[in-house]
């Protein structure tokens, strides 16, 4: 029950900073409340705060496609994803209905028929503007979600060079935004199916009727949970293909110019 609050409560965090800042965004009528790097810094900075909340006690996660790739690669147990999936989109849920309901005024201010303001809770391909086709929305969700895991793996593995001062969860939040300032346009860069879900769950079940499709009707609410799945199981492959396999044991020498050196 302890895994399953941290889950939760640091999914949450996640996303009252990364959609609250989104709401902001778009329902600023002049643009004076942010634009795409606040957006940006917003999401790396609640990806910090919930792996910060959460970390201690169930490793954070906050993310499906992270926890299963840690199933995949890393020994996680089977038996505890499926609770820790359901737990990171309640979080993301909650969070998400907090925001709607905050922002309710200035949402109907800006969108009184709330068909224009639906990327504040879900992504869609271009973001809904731009014309980006389901397969290059799918395929942005796999590289961005395979970058994401990638990383991560590389910055918690214990026999890498990983960050001291239990900085990784900063470092975790500085890499995705990385991603947002880098693979945002596409996809929206959700790389995590509760992330996109949870939030798309609740604007549903709060008056966007076209929740769950694209601006011409086609279906999308699954691309964002299957695509970084299949993403972060890439990602993390790669990094055990890469990286993992050459890197030496905390007590083997390391070369360092042309010197070999012990870790000390």
């Amino acid at each position: 029950m302890g895994e399953l609050s941290a889950e939760f409560a640091g999914t949450m965090i996640l996303i009252l900073f990364g959609v609250g800042v989104v709401a902001q965004v778009v329902t600023s009528s002049d643009g004076s409340l942010g634009d795409h790097d606040s957006i940006a810094w917003a999401w790396g900075l609640g990806v910090a705060m919930g792996v910060y909340v959460a970390g201690r006690i169930s490793g954070a996660h906050i993310n499906p496609a992270v926890t299963i790739a840690f199933a995949v690669y890393q020994g996680f147990p089977w038996r505890k994803v499926a609770p820790f999936i359901l737990a990171q989109t309640l979080g993301a849920f909650v969070a998400a209905l907090i925001i709607r309901v905050t922002y309710s005024d200035l949402i109907r201010a800006a969108d009184p028929n709330l068909t224009q303001t639906q990327t504040i809770f879900s992504t869609l391909p271009g973001n809904g503007t731009a014309p980006v086709s389901i397969p290059v929305a799918f395929l942005d969700q796999v590289v961005g979600t395979a970058i994401l895991v990638f990383v991560i793996f590389a910055l918690v593995h214990p026999r890498n060079k990983g960050p001291l001062s239990n900085l990784a969860p900063f470092m975790i939040g500085l890499l995705v935004v990385g991603i947002g300032m880098a693979w945002g346009a596409n996809a929206g860069y959700a790389i995590n199916p509760a992330r996109d879900f949870g939030p798309r769950l609740a604007s549903f079940i709060t008056g966007y009727d076209t929740a769950w499709v694209t601006g011409d009707g086609t279906q999308y609410w699954w691309l964002p949970i299957v695509a970084p799945i299949i993403g972060g199981i890439v990602g993390g492959g790669l990094f055990k293909l890469l990286i993992e396999r050459f890197i030496p044991a905390l007590d083997a020498p390391q070369e360092v110019g042309r010197e070999a050196v012990r870790d000390s």
